[in-house]
């Protein structure tokens, strides 16, 4: 078996939680999608094939000292009070939830590398092969996908675990990916391979 991590990402309360801040957005992709039957499936797999598995999830200091006030992306995080860490919002959902050994990397950005643990885990485990998922789509997968074809991992990207905040935001950034990375359904792929 290749050594391979599984990355699931940025499924936290605050993003994907039916009850979270962007249910009324992402929420409605992952609920469409069942994004997260789909990926709790897969962490089943993974755990099963002896994958080892990160969780990467956003979040901010208290005082949002980390969150960069200019970015389109996360200059409403301190207006609303989302993606604080330690708080219910920036848990994984309790369906994926982390076990004992799994890694947990906190980013302040979109990409899963930037001033993150991630790379020194996959040098120090010997990793050649990383499996993405996540929310959204366009975001932390698109980069992590490109961030990780460029340190020359394999890397694969399972469709039916990922969401945009729509349909089309989906589909477009899984076309450009298809250039970075395999792109396939979760059922169809062997951890063990």
């Amino acid at each position: 078996m290749k050594p391979t991590l599984f990355l699931v990402m940025d499924m936290m309360n605050d993003i994907v939680a039916e009850d979270g801040f962007n249910a009324q957005t992402y929420g409605v992709q992952v609920k469409q999608r069942n994004v997260l039957a789909n990926t709790a499936k897969a962490l089943a797999k993974a755990r099963a094939s002896g994958v080892k598995v990160a969780y990467v999830r956003v979040g901010f200091s208290s005082d949002y000292r980390e969150c960069p006030p200019a970015s389109p992306i996360f200059s409403g995080a301190r207006k609303n009070g989302i993606f604080l860490l330690g708080t219910h919002g920036t848990e994984v959902h309790p369906l994926l939830t982390p076990q004992e050994g799994d890694f947990d990397i906190v980013k302040h950005r979109v990409s899963p590398f930037y001033g993150t643990s991630l790379e020194p885990i996959l040098r120090a485990h010997a990793i050649e092969r990383v499996v993405l998922c996540g929310v959204s789509t366009n975001g932390v997968v698109h980069s992590g996908a490109r961030d990780a074809h460029d340190r020359d991992y394999e890397v694969v990207i399972l469709e039916d675990c990922c969401a945009g905040v729509t349909a089309d935001e989906h589909m477009h950034a899984v076309a450009c990916l298809d250039r970075y990375a395999t792109i396939i359904a979760s059922s169809e792929f062997d951890f063990a391979s």
